[in-house]
């Protein structure tokens, strides 16, 4: 279980936005709707969710 106030919302999120909040704990990383918390999250190896956001960055997806 990830506490929440590890988790943070995407700097690119509004008030009115639906958005993702992420968190990092030691080799996992985390990711779930700001909107609905409660709801739980998705967990990821850091190294995964690292190489996601890199390709995406690059336009690879």
């Amino acid at each position: 279980m990830i506490p929440d106030e590890r988790f943070r919302k995407s700097s690119y999120s509004g008030h009115s936005q639906n958005c993702v909040e992420a968190a990092s704990v030691s080799e996992v990383s985390a990711i779930r709707d700001s909107k609905h918390p409660e709801h739980g999250h998705l967990s990821f190896p850091s190294s995964e969710w690292h190489a996601f956001l890199q390709a995406t960055q690059r336009g690879a997806l």
